[in-house]
């Protein structure tokens, strides 16, 4: 990948965020008691205190919108951990952001399927709108734009989502009109699920917390109705034409190889290997031989062909002398700057 570390191109490739943490802005609301007090709540609720890590990161995002340095030392103070084994698990997920984010959250859809319908499309056309590039917020503050390496909803695709709710079967136009009408300060409801709140709100929830105050308004996000024709074509296409899936076998234990028994070392199958000791092999030689015979697939096979102790070495790994080694090829020496020679002694 060419893309230089912290880049958003290779955000973008990867998947994972190697730019550092941003400094907080003048304008960040604070971490309050409020806030500890939430994330002791959330502690509570795991066996093993470092467990609730993830909802507090999420926490602290519904507070500042973004995992902040003082999420960062927030979460570590509580959970007895280092502030690098908080931002190790911050940076790993693409959820928790290391810049502030605008009101809403846009993920457009760039992977395989959504991408040959329309994706890419959608996306450039929202770059080109917003004036911003991958994990990049509009000057007003309203969006923040990404790519979205999978959504998990190829029957609907090209899809965006906005705050994690979905917007199915977008095309350009249709994501432009979205964009324009969250900037506004409208909030379009989605194609199913529940009804849109902002990003900082749907990381509440996230969190484990209810983002609703009224209880109306609760039930109303949790029985939200849903245009499910997509994923229930199928189906309803295999109960016209009478069609069903063939019923799963019912496989009991596999039987041991007569090779193997119990006692010896234990080979890749979960199996163990007792050596008779009348081959004239060593016992590891005997036991690789019994792994070799008690493959099911090629790939087994393969496998433990390639790890038995008379596998032959891998090319690359003897010099032509027969040395072992890696050979080097003709180059300036590191140290002095000259090619090595050989002596020509005879």
């Amino acid at each position: 990948m060419s893309a230089l570390p912290g880049s958003a191109e290779g955000t973008a490739v990867t998947g994972l965020d190697s730019s550092p943490v941003e400094p907080a802005p003048l304008d960040l609301p604070p971490l309050t008691e409020q806030t500890r007090l939430e994330a002791r709540e959330i502690i509570a609720r795991y066996p093993q205190p470092r467990s609730a890590l993830l909802p507090m990161l999420h926490l602290v995002q519904s507070y500042q919108g973004y995992v902040s340095p003082e999420g960062v030392a927030l979460c570590a103070e509580e959970l007895g951990l280092t502030k690098a084994e908080v931002g190790a698990v911050a940076t790993f997920y693409t959820m928790y952001k290391r810049r502030p984010t605008g009101r809403h959250l846009v993920s457009v859809c760039t992977n395989t399927l959504c991408a040959v319908l329309g994706g890419q499309r959608i996306f450039d056309a929202l770059s080109a709108d917003l004036g911003v590039h991958h994990d990049e917020t509009a000057p007003d503050g309203s969006v923040t734009l990404e790519h979205a390496e999978c959504l998990a909803a190829c029957d609907y695709a090209p899809v965006v989502t906005v705050d994690y709710e979905f917007y199915d079967q977008q095309d350009v136009e249709s994501a432009r009109a979205l964009v324009a009408a969250l900037r506004r300060g409208e909030k379009p409801h989605p194609t199913r699920g529940a009804p849109l709140t902002d990003f900082r709100g749907i990381s509440r929830q996230l969190a484990g917390f209810s983002q609703y105050e009224d209880p109306y308004e609760m039930a109303a996000a949790i029985d939200a109705e849903g245009h499910l024709e997509p994923t229930l074509a199928g189906l309803r296409l295999a109960v016209e034409r009478g069609e069903s899936a063939p019923p799963m076998p019912v496989e009991g234990p596999r039987p041991p190889h007569p090779s193997q028994a119990q006692g010896g070392p234990r080979d890749g199958a979960g199996e163990t290997v007792r050596p008779s000791g009348r081959t004239g092999q060593t016992p590891g030689e005997e036991a690789a031989d019994a792994r070799v015979a008690a493959a099911d697939t090629p790939a087994e096979q393969a496998g433990a062909a390639g790890s038995h102790p008379d596998a032959p070495e891998p090319a690359g790994r003897r010099l032509p002398d027969g040395e072992t080694g890696t050979e080097t090829p003709p180059a300036a020496e590191p140290a002095t700057g000259t090619t090595p020679t050989k002596s020509k002694e005879a």
